[in-house]
């Protein structure tokens, strides 16, 4: 029978009771996330697993089971605000605004 290591029972049992809220693209984002979701008063923790079959690392935002509702609509929503700020910015540049519209007629 494998025995397993002190350290990944003990991470193990830190887990228990959490689940995935999101998957980050690196560790940045990871933290990110877990600030935003602190922030709101909701618990996180970054867990990396390697991935043996693809030789890559998942990187996993997790909160406890009780709060991961809440934790999507965070999430979610910072996402949606990132994004329209994204675009009103891309939009800013000066791309097809009419200046004429603003000119005084005097």
């Amino acid at each position: 029978m494998a025995k397993r290591s002190k350290k990944a029972h003990r991470s193990q049992a830190k887990l228990q009771g959490y689940v995935v809220v999101a998957f980050a693209d690196d560790l940045e984002q990871a933290r990110e996330f877990k600030s935003l979701l602190e922030v709101n008063d909701v618990s996180a923790i970054i867990s990396e697993q390697k991935e043996p079959a693809l030789g890559s690392k998942e990187i996993a935002v997790m909160v406890p089971e009780d709060f991961l509702d809440e934790a999507h609509v965070i999430i979610e929503s910072q996402q949606a605000y990132d994004d329209f700020y994204d675009y009103a910015l891309d939009e800013g540049d000066g791309g097809d605004f009419d200046d004429e519209l603003f000119e005084d007629d005097f």
